[in-house]
């Protein structure tokens, strides 16, 4: 289902997004650049834009990314892929576009503190309902052998018609039949699971797919207090309490 990882993505093989979108309005940060809201020139929808900038070579993780969405975003609980374009800027630096399915509801982490900056608390029936189709996209994602590694509340977004979508791949995982398990430490400290924090001291442990389950079970604690378990502490130290 996906190519190698290596060298397998040509920027040259990608169109020019001048062609097709128009950039309105920023969006949004992420790990690699900012998120732009764009303009469809041909039919008017509009989508999300990740830029990842200046870009040289290729990166394992833009690659993972890119080879998880186009694999598996035909689901309705993982956002949708338009494509990938690589703009030539000489002066700027060269960029790659990641062109993605607008969510505008914004992630849950932002309903949770919203309504705490309002003395309220997400109700236990709309936490039940982000959960149920969280998960419909993480058996998706692990169907298909491949671990998200990154579950939490900012990467789980709204849209305008209460869809819940599961987002940024960057750090997602694949599976293969002879490796059904991975030995890397990766994620966001307060949501990672014990068995991959044990990763970074005991070069023999492992961890599966499982670990997305617990990361989601973080978030809903998240969504219930606004902040995950240890938030109060620097995330080193979180990191020593976690498995214990």
């Amino acid at each position: 289902m996906f190519p190698q990882s290596g060298k397998s993505i040509v920027f040259d093989n990608f169109p020019d997004p001048s062609d097709t979108w128009e950039i309105i309005e920023t969006i949004g940060k992420g790990t690699y650049g900012k998120v732009y809201k764009v303009l469809n020139k041909e039919d008017g929808s509009k989508a999300a834009v990740k830029i990842l900038d200046p870009i040289h070579d290729i990166d394992e993780e833009i690659e993972a990314e890119y080879n998880i969405l186009k694999a598996l975003s035909d689901h309705s609980n993982v956002v949708k892929f338009f494509g990938m374009y690589y703009k030539k800027d000489v002066k700027c630096g060269d960029q790659l576009w990641l062109v993605l399915e607008l969510c505008n509801g914004g992630s849950v982490t932002d309903l949770a503190k919203g309504l705490l900056k309002r003395e309220d608390r997400v109700d236990e029936a709309i936490i039940a309902y982000i959960l149920h189709e969280a998960l419909m996209g993480l058996q998706h994602l692990h169907i298909n052998k491949t671990i998200h590694r990154d579950v939490k509340g900012n990467n789980i977004l709204l849209t305008t018609h209460a869809g819940v979508k599961l987002v940024d791949f960057g750090v997602s995982a694949q599976l293969t039949n002879t490796r059904m398990r991975r030995n890397t430490s990766v994620g966001t400290p307060f949501w990672m699971a014990p068995e991959v924090i044990a990763c970074e001291q005991q070069l023999d442990s492992t961890y599966d797919a499982r670990c997305d389950v617990w990361s989601l079970g973080i978030t809903a604690i998240e969504l219930g207090d606004g902040d995950p378990p240890l938030s109060d502490l620097h995330p080193m130290r979180a990191l020593f309490k976690i498995p214990r």
